[in-house]
């Protein structure tokens, strides 16, 4: 399973011919959300399934999408399989069901929510692991020291040995409490988007 996020046009039509342009590469369209709109421009997030077959069909899939007037891809990385798209409300729901467990519930579904490859929460005094996803870095105490401070919205480019055996990594940095923040990691990028950290920032908020 593959994320692919696509910048295109915000015009009608679109949309269907990047879809079109995906199934001419064999590529099965399991999910898509609009994460961000600009002034004649949407970036939406594809979740995306392959035939497993021979050929480097990445680059295929890539170079179609791009010869679209138009649109651009902005990245694409292997997502775990099983996973999909959860939307905010979906999340908030599962949070308001169990309030004593909301900020446990937000940092496990961030991955599915964000797009990203992992989540953890951490003690902003000492930077130790509360909670965190399965690929989340275990982070004893000291390890988080260069992430910086977790008292406010951040994002940071970390480069490869940022700890050990790690590899460049993109993470946005979001307080819950006067305790606790939340860290997102993606492996390689991009960016988390104004937009995704809004809506991170909210739901913090809310949890």
């Amino acid at each position: 399973m593959h994320l692919l996020r696509v910048q295109l046009p915000d015009r009608p039509g679109s949309l269907g011919v990047v879809a079109s342009a995906m199934g001419l590469c064999g590529a099965d369209i399991t999910a898509m959300e609009i994460v961000e709109k600009g002034d004649g421009w949407v970036i939406d997030d594809f979740m995306l399934t392959m035939p497993k077959r021979e050929g480097v069909w990445i680059d295929d899939l890539v170079s179609t999408c791009n010869a679209i007037d138009g649109v651009r891809v902005l990245w694409i990385s292997r997502h775990p399989e099983g996973w999909g798209l959860e939307a905010d409300i979906a999340v908030l729901e599962r949070m308001v069901a169990e309030r004593e467990r909301a900020v446990e519930i937000l940092t496990l579904a961030a991955p599915q929510v964000f797009h990203c490859q992992w989540a953890a929460l951490l003690d902003r005094r000492d930077g130790s692991r509360l909670v965190g996803t399965e690929l989340a870095p275990d982070f004893t105490p000291g390890q988080a020291d260069g992430l910086g401070p977790l008292d406010e919205l951040t994002r940071l480019d970390l480069a490869a040995g940022w700890l050990p055996h790690w590899s460049d990594t993109t993470v946005a940095i979001c307080p819950v409490d006067e305790n606790q923040a939340l860290v997102l990691g993606r492996a390689g990028g991009p960016d988390f988007l104004d937009s995704e950290l809004r809506r991170l920032s909210h739901l913090a908020a809310l949890a």
